[in-house]
């Protein structure tokens, strides 16, 4: 038995070429569209197909709430939002309403596919466009934290740490940092406890961030 598909969008011709698409799947059966939330949920109930591929800018009902109805009464089928929409409040609450799976409407179709196999894995899945946004967003989040807990060390310490970012040798920091090397392993074992970590590697991570 097939991957029996449900679309719903209010533009016609975007359905149109979806199910073109999704039909020349050997596995795939497209049995059913719906042009708004409304009708997405009344097709749900009568057709029981095994996901749903749904637009979020639809009349009557959004994307969002029907999503959220659809997984209220039915848990079991997988949600794809398929939407223009790139704002991240958008894909955060998509899969707060029960979306497995968002893709951009311009990524590639096979990202589509993919997020198909994806979600009847029980797997989340963000289209490559998302997903680099989140990544993006997040390093900029860690860089930011690492700035904060930065502020924690003394204006000496935080010397250090540039001394040791730079790659300098033993040496170096000692004439640098005018302090020998037990005074300096003293003040490095001080900056991993203010800094809560264990090791040399993440000690450096720490002090490259702040070059």
């Amino acid at each position: 038995m097939g991957i029996r598909i449900l679309l719903a969008d209010d533009h016609k011709i975007i359905r149109r070429e979806l199910t073109s698409f999704l039909n020349k799947q050997p596995e795939i059966e497209v049995i059913g569209e719906a042009e708004d939330g409304l009708a997405a949920i009344e097709l749900t109930q009568e057709l029981q197909p095994d996901i749903i591929i749904t637009d979020i800018s639809m009349p009557r009902l959004n994307g969002i709430e029907a999503a959220y109805e659809i997984n209220r009464q039915n848990p079991h089928i997988k949600i794809i939002t398929f939407s223009g929409h790139n704002n991240l409040s958008f894909v955060t609450e998509s899969l707060q309403a029960g979306a497995s799976a968002y893709v951009l409407k311009d990524s590639l179709l096979d990202e589509l596919l993919n997020a198909i196999r994806a979600v009847l894995k029980n797997k989340i899945y963000l289209c490559s466009k998302i997903a680099g946004v989140i990544v993006s967003n997040y390093i900029k989040f860690l860089s930011a934290s690492n700035i904060a807990i930065l502020d924690t060390l003394s204006n000496t310490e935080k010397n250090l740490l540039d001394l040791i970012a730079a790659g300098n040798s033993d040496k170096h920091i000692e004439m640098e940092y005018q302090a020998n090397i037990a005074s300096i392993e003293a003040d490095i074992n001080s900056i991993k406890s203010k800094l809560n970590i264990a090791s040399a590697n993440e000690l450096v991570k720490i002090a490259i961030s702040r070059k």
